[in-house]
């Protein structure tokens, strides 16, 4: 059979036989698909979706939500409590967990999502999608608590997001390399298009809202000037910089080629210590891009290190090609030593507080 032809139900099946997952995993994988086959028959409607009656408020995030989020979110929980492999599951959406409805199947797993990454985004017909991790329930569990679901990100299952765009793409890592199925319209059916899908170490390709540049640290507004000066900075090539506002596309671009994504610490809110949640975001993301051969840091510590402290925890987050992303580590070392020194080419004409060292200066070629 060519990989072309490998469906997502026989790779499900396949890891199963290879005792790489159990029966309740693959069921609650399967489930996670459907759902997302589903909520892109919906968004594919556009702004023709019908979301009348349904109710919204301002969730825990302290964001308004959209009826579109609310609608996206029913659909995850309906459909994955049916898996029979659940004991529970955290939303964005949701200031507490779910717990499954009396006599529902009860499995071993959670299920942590954000139903509708970048949902902002549907409205001006861009990509936006859907981001899922996989925990295990404690074997002790009795009532279902919120401190259940606080594991660090290497303890994850499996993880993946879906991509609502030209195409309905799944992307999933098992624990053991990522790969992305399509999503056959006429058959309702996920296809493997890309297997065993690699980021590339090197890159001249970043993502990060430069809107908010007055708010970041040093060590950031350093990076991103040197990127900025191209070849005549110290680092001699000249970068892209991409900004789609969905956590889900620039994550699906770096996964095809390359590239780095950042949304840092900064001080625009400064009792909030970054804007993604690890759980249901920077988790799945981290462990997907890490299984990808890149890597994931919130500048000062790998992202999947993290023990939660609440299950809608806020973190910075710098992932991608590895070597960016180390450049980055580096530089907010630098920073924390107390090392940084002025800085006199300005960004958006405003001033950093770090010299340029010309002997960092690469040759990359950019694409």
């Amino acid at each position: 059979m060519s990989v072309r032809c490998t469906s997502l139900g026989q790779f499900i099946k396949e890891a199963q036989n290879q005792g790489c997952i159990d029966e309740e995993l693959a069921a609650l994988i399967e489930s996670v698909a459907h759902a997302c086959t589903s909520i892109a028959t919906v968004v594919a409607q556009g702004t023709l979706a019908t979301t009348d009656g349904v109710a919204t408020e301002i969730n825990v995030q302290g964001e308004a939500q959209k009826p579109i989020d609310v609608l996206t979110n029913a659909i995850m929980l309906e459909t994955c409590e049916r898996s029979g492999a659940l004991r529970g599951m955290v939303s964005e959406e949701m200031a507490e967990p779910y717990s499954l409805p009396p006599g529902s199947p009860r499995g071993r797993h959670l299920l942590v999502f954000d139903p509708l990454d970048g949902s902002s985004n549907v409205e001006l017909n861009m990509p936006f999608g859907t981001i899922f991790s996989v925990l295990r329930a404690p074997e002790d569990a009795g009532e279902l608590l919120p401190a259940h679901f606080l594991q660090r990100g290497r303890q994850q299952l499996a993880a993946g997001f879906a991509l609502y765009g030209a195409a309905t793409m799944l992307v999933l890592t098992l624990g053991a390399g990522v790969h992305g199925f399509t999503l056959d319209r006429t058959t309702g059916t996920f296809l493997l298009t890309h297997p065993d899908l690699r980021i590339a170490e090197t890159t001249c390709e970043f993502a990060v809202n430069a809107s908010n540049e007055r708010f970041w640290e040093p060590p950031v507004r350093r990076y991103v000037e040197e990127c900025i000066e191209g070849r005549a900075g110290p680092r001699r090539i000249d970068f892209n910089m991409r900004w789609i506002a969905a956590m889900v596309a620039e994550v699906h671009r770096i996964l095809l080629r390359g590239g780095l994504f950042m949304y840092p610490r900064d001080r625009k809110v400064p009792a909030r210590p970054g804007r993604l949640r690890l759980l249901y975001e920077a988790s799945p993301m981290a462990m997907l891009v890490e299984q990808a051969g890149g890597a994931a840091s919130t500048g000062r510590e790998p992202i999947l290190d993290i023990v939660p402290e609440v299950i809608h925890q806020r973190v910075p987050v710098i992932l991608g090609s590895r070597e960016e992303v180390e450049r980055l580590v580096r530089y907010h070392e630098i920073f924390d030593r107390g090392e940084a020194l002025v800085f006199r080419t300005p960004l958006f004409n405003t001033r950093t507080l770090f010299q340029a060292d010309a002997n960092e200066a690469e040759g990359l070629p950019c694409r």
